[in-house]
């Protein structure tokens, strides 16, 4: 009990900064910050100085590298291969040692340079997707790809995780070659372990726990996997981020993948927040005045540095000027995984106090002048490229917007039927169950089913459903099929759904949730077997669609009238 005043204070403080920085549209990353710089040692007011709070915050890594690998399975990376892993694998590789050449010109030892090149190489997925979302550009050409080199620069930055610490070591050149080598073969190692027991353990342990169907239960199934693997590679000698890693791209690759997103997302960014006000408790705002010089133009080499990279690389991609400028621009923020690594290098005393003070201001200054350059990214183009007409039609592979697909709630006898029509006229779509036999069968058939509840909103991000052309609701229960509906009409209105019904009085309710079309299948097999019937009795089909479709439009009115009447007759005390 003796820190809970602190613990109080810091959840107090912390509320009242985010939901401020929320209510700007200022990224929350920075908000964690400033919590941390407040409560932290170096300014005037309380201090909250807990080690178990640095402790636990060393998990908000762990848990976000983890969801990147979930996002990145190795069949995911084996499609990127091409366009977008040569892209994000590039752009890391030279910014970090162009940065990291410029630093060690300038006076750094070759591990502290290699530090600062890793660490300017990263850019704000956060503040990028956010930004781009705001501004309505998450489906331009150059918005999607700028997302998708900045998520895929995580990925490419994990040897970072391994490389880092071995850099502390104060042995001779030799000696630390031997174990930067020895530490990438337990990386390795580490790997061929987690991909073995993630293919041979993670399926029937998931399998075993969704048929309980108890979220609880699931939650902590994951929370075993992802710190056991974190576990495994500390106990190799490497970080727990890079074991969480791995966990992720392991179940990335099961049909459990978005539920688990969805589940651990409320750990990770709550472990995350703690994460950042731990980088902010360790940034002295008395420090900036002897250093400010350096951090400025640290910021600006990060922002130089990888604008020219990124244009220069993405022009040779789509020899579009403006795509690849408004890319650069994009990419130029600094990231919070730069932060992450700084925070590694500081435990590892790659860095000293005042280097590290240099390297976390400097990318402060570059995420706020990056969100400038993010925001005025297509008027700052135009003033600076001239694009001819035949270069803005030219082709690239990257549409304008992303293929979109249908989302099936729901994979029983419906769901199963309309995924089936859908994948005989070839139309991309994703079906979710919670029912995981129905996953399993699903998957057999070749479609894209996965364990999840559709009425989650963590699930329904993790699908990106404000992405769909439509979803259909065929659950055989009208309260999830309102529930998600209202969800649905709250936060992505844009989205056409249509619904299963039982009875009219579903259809109905489902109509007035928002519901395009609910068909009540009572009356509807009624309607076919009376269509059936008038077919063989040599009535023609256009005759028969008029009258059907006559029904419907009239709210089964005569359907619904002929049925009372019976009733009544044949209940008269009715």
């Amino acid at each position: 009990m003796e820190h809970l005043a602190q613990i109080l204070l810091l959840l107090a403080v912390a509320i009242a900064i985010v939901v401020t920085f929320q209510r700007l549209h200022i990224p929350t990353s920075l908000g964690y910050l400033l919590v941390g710089v407040v409560l932290g040692p170096y300014t005037m007011g309380p201090v909250v100085s807990m080690p178990e709070l640095h402790a636990l915050a060393e998990f908000g890594v762990v848990f976000l590298l983890f969801t990147i690998g979930l996002n990145y399975s190795i069949p995911e990376l084996n499609a990127l291969r091409n366009q977008i892993l040569g892209l994000g694998t590039g752009q890391v590789a030279l910014t970090t040692l162009v940065v990291g050449i410029v630093v060690w010109l300038a006076g750094l030892p070759v591990a502290a340079a290699f530090v600062f090149g890793a660490v300017f190489a990263q850019s704000s997925t956060t503040i990028i997707a956010s930004l781009l979302t705001e501004q309505g550009e998450e489906n331009s050409r150059h918005g999607r790809l700028g997302l998708a080199m900045s998520v895929f620069q995580d990925v490419t930055a994990v040897p970072f995780l391994v490389i880092i610490p071995v850099l502390g070591m104060s042995v001779a050149a030799d000696v630390l070659t031997a174990t930067l080598a020895w530490a990438l073969a337990k990386a390795v190692f580490a790997f061929v372990l987690v991909f073995f027991a993630g293919r041979w353990l993670l399926g029937p342990l998931f399998h075993l726990v969704s048929r309980r169907r108890s979220l609880e239960t699931f939650t902590l199934a994951i929370l075993l996997v992802a710190l056991f693997s974190a576990w495994t590679t500390h106990s190799l000698g490497l970080s727990l981020a890079f074991g969480g890693f791995l966990a992720g791209m392991m179940l990335g690759e099961t049909e459990f993948r978005h539920q688990v997103e969805s589940s651990v997302s409320p750990f990770r960014d709550v472990l995350l927040g703690l994460f950042f006000i731990g980088i902010g408790m360790r940034f002295d705002p008395a420090s900036i005045l002897p250093i400010w010089e350096w951090a400025v133009l640290g910021a600006l080499l990060i922002l130089v540095s990888k604008i020219l990279i990124v244009a220069l690389m993405v022009h040779r991609v789509t020899a579009d000027k403006q795509v690849a400028w408004r890319t650069g621009l994009m990419l130029s923020v600094g990231g919070e995984f730069g932060l992450a690594l700084i925070a590694i290098a500081l435990d590892s005393r790659v860095l000293d106090i005042q280097l590290g003070q240099v390297a976390i201001t400097s990318v402060l200054l570059s995420m706020v002048a990056g969100a400038v350059l993010i925001r005025f990214n297509g008027p700052i183009v135009k003033r600076l490229v001239k694009q001819s007409e035949a270069e803005a039609q030219s082709s690239d592979g990257l549409k304008d917007s992303p293929e979109q697909q249908v989302v099936i709630a729901g994979y029983g006898r419906v769901g199963h039927t309309i995924a089936v029509l859908l994948h005989s006229r070839g139309i991309p779509f994703v079906a979710v169950d919670t029912d995981p036999r129905r996953v399993a069968q699903g998957r057999v058939d070749g479609h894209q089913v996965f364990f999840g509840d559709i009425t989650d909103p963590g699930l329904l991000a993790a699908i990106h459903v404000e992405r769909a052309s439509l979803l259909v609701i065929a659950v055989d229960s009208a309260e999830i099929a309102l529930s998600t509906l209202s969800y649905l009409r709250r936060a992505c209105p844009q989205v056409p759904v249509i619904a299963r019904a039982r009875d009219l009085e579903s259809s109905t309710r489902l109509l007035d949730a928002g519901a395009l079309h609910a068909y009540p299948e009572a009356i509807e097999s009624s309607l076919r077997l009376g269509a059936s019937a008038l077919q063989m009795l040599n009535v023609p089909a256009d005759e028969i669609d008029q009258m059907v479709q006559g029904v419907r439009d009239w709210g089964y009115g005569p359907v619904l009238e002929k049925d009372t009447n019976e009733s009544q007759a044949m209940n008269p005390r009715q």
